[in-house]
């Protein structure tokens, strides 16, 4: 089936047919022709024949009629059979015809075709069956000629010389058998010749389908040999170059493709390239980290990238409908994003949009530690200095009267001062964590037991809200490289702020893996939660999320800041994830090449 819907099959098959076409116009012309040329033939030799036999028998008569009779017998073919009629009751029939086919004299006088031979002396042909004819397949048919005979001093007389039409369609058949025979010999030849000349001629076409099937599937190198140099061999030049030009253009592009990725990835800000209909097209870095906090923020899976933030999906039919640049803000994880969206055109029409997504969670943390640092700092410190103020006031005044009671606002002004102490400590210690002077102790810690050490020490505040603090530490690997001093402040910072911040009998969980990567631990909670506008702060020196607190629950606000930078200096990682009602997960990643 596949030869026939091919172009072989079909210029075959085409030429077949007009070749076939042409061959039996041309054979049923020839039939007909060589047909009406026996007949016409025949006539012409038996007419003349006829004139021969009627001018011997003119030229000899009375005693030479014998003579005469004899040479006319000899003129004759043995199909040929003759009739002289010389009158009504004298008339001859020629030897070679028997009884059977002798034609009543009545037969020529009565027609009225024949007997124009006596009427109005002229010569006549016809085609007609003898009265006589007995065949019970059929008439035969005969082809008569009749001629005037002239006598001397007798009235004139004719000769009727008539011969089967089947002599002649034995001769027609011959003819037309060796006319099929050269016309089949003539397809057959047309056949193979035809097909051979095609495969010849679309055999660099069949070269330049498989070439052309090799380049869709991307191999730009196929070429094409080049056989012959008419149109065909053209062609294959012609493909050969389309060819190089098209790898160069693949090349080119995928260039461009690679320069605008590497592009994309290095921006700072994130970008979404939207289809028409609203569908994410492209993605940078950034732009995933801002989907992937939205994602986190609505409960969806972070493989849904097929969700689009509403508030974005606004600025996109905005920006589609009125053909202007939109601009707008987005919250999420405590991050602060700035969407900027522009429509793109294609020549006449738009065909999407761009957003890029600008993170001004820095910014906006900036100026909130700027009006918040001098608030915070005063915040920490008015409270010793007032007490240590009134307690050295009252002393001077002597208003303590006893010693117990001077030792009480002693032990008060001491306390004040140490706290003092620590936070100036703290204060100097993230200042040189900042500035980079801090150096690690790094050593091979056993894990489990190092771990399990640190939640020894929360054993008794633990027992005495009721709280759970369960350790999973899903790991092989025995020992890993820190310095553990540094990470111990770390960890014990996280799980003292999730036993502060969880109601009675909840449950704190300490999570722990290892990977190629390095070390991962997680710090979770059940609490009430962390409010989405304070998660950019909690590493900042001063800040603290609950301000309702009272003063001998909270802290200094610097513990998270200090741990932040001990991860920093061990070149890893801590973040927070966190939701109003759901509880708050700390986790941070220290790598395995440290140094």
């Amino acid at each position: 089936m596949m030869f026939w819907r091919s172009v072989v099959g079909k210029l075959w098959i085409t030429i077949l047919l007009l070749v076939s076409f042409v061959l039996f116009i041309l054979t049923v012309t020839l039939l007909q022709f060589f047909e009406n040329y026996h007949i016409n033939e025949t006539r012409k030799d038996m007419i003349h024949t006829a004139e021969k036999i009627a001018r011997v028998l003119k030229e000899h008569p009375g005693n030479e009629e014998a003579l005469a009779l004899e040479i006319a017998w000899e003129l004759i073919d043995d199909n040929e059979k003759v009739t002289v009629i010389k009158d009504q009751n004298t008339y001859l029939y020629s030897p070679s015809s028997d009884e059977t086919t002798h034609v009543p004299i009545s037969f020529y006088t009565t027609d009225k075709d024949l007997s124009l031979v006596f009427e109005r002396d002229k010569t006549v042909d016809m085609i007609t069956s003898l009265p006589n004819d007995t065949n019970e397949a059929g008439s035969t048919q005969y082809l008569m000629i009749g001629v005037p005979l002239h006598q001397q001093e007798k009235e004139n007389g004719a000769v009727f010389i008539y011969q089967s039409l089947a002599v002649m369609e034995e001769t027609t058949k011959l003819t037309s058998k060796f006319i099929l025979l050269a016309a089949g010999v003539a397809i057959i030849l047309t056949t193979i010749f035809a097909f051979f000349l095609l495969t010849r001629i679309t055999s660099p076409l069949r070269k330049m389908r498989e070439a052309a099937f090799e380049v869709a599937r991307g191999k730009f190198d196929t070429k094409v040999p080049i056989l012959t140099h008419d149109e065909i061999g053209e062609l294959a030049t012609a493909f050969n170059q389309m060819g190089r030009q098209l790898k160069f253009n693949m090349n080119a592009l995928s260039q461009e493709k690679e320069q605008l990725t590497s592009i994309l990835s290095s921006m700072a800000d994130g970008v979404i390239t939207f289809n028409r209909d609203g569908t994410i097209l492209i993605t940078n870095p950034p732009a995933e980290i801002f989907l992937r906090n939205w994602y986190y923020e609505q409960g969806l899976a972070s493989e849904n990238s097929d969700a689009v933030p509403s508030e974005v999906m606004e600025l996109f039919l905005l920006a589609v409908n009125t053909e202007k640049e939109q601009v707008g803000e987005i919250s999420a994880q405590g991050r602060t994003w700035v969407i900027i969206v522009s429509p793109l055109y294609n020549k006449r029409f738009i065909r999407g949009a761009v957003a890029v997504v600008r993170d001004m969670t820095e910014e906006r943390k900036l100026d909130k530690m700027r009006e918040d640092f001098i608030a915070n700092v005063s915040h920490e410190l008015r409270t010793p200095i007032s007490l240590l103020q009134g307690y050295s006031e009252a002393i001077v005044d002597e208003i303590a009267q006893t010693d117990e009671e001077k030792k009480e606002m002693a032990k008060v002004i001491y306390d004040e001062s140490l706290r003092m102490g620590r936070l100036v400590n703290e204060l100097l210690d993230l200042a040189r964590m900042q500035a980079g002077h801090t150096l690690l102790n790094l050593e091979s810690v056993e894990l489990k037991p190092y771990i399990n050490r640190v939640i020894r020490k929360f054993q008794g505040l633990t027992k005495e809200k009721g709280i759970e603090l369960s350790v999973k530490l899903e790991t092989e690997e025995r020992f890993f490289q820190m310095d553990p001093d540094r990470i111990e402040q770390v960890l014990t910072n996280l799980i003292d702020n999730a036993i502060r911040h969880v109601p009675d009998s909840a449950t704190v969980e300490i999570i722990g893996h290892t990977d190629e990567r390095g070390l991962y631990i997680e710090v979770s909670d059940q609490g009430s939660g962390i409010p989405e506008e304070d998660l950019p702060f909690l590493f900042e020196r001063f800040y603290k999320g609950d301000k309702s607190r009272t003063r001998g629950v909270s802290g200094t606000g610097l513990g998270l800041a200090i741990a932040k930078n001990i991860i920093d200096v061990h070149r890893g990682n801590i973040s927070v994830k966190s939701k109003i009602g759901h509880g708050t997960t700390f986790s941070f990643f220290i790598p395995r090449n440290i140094d």
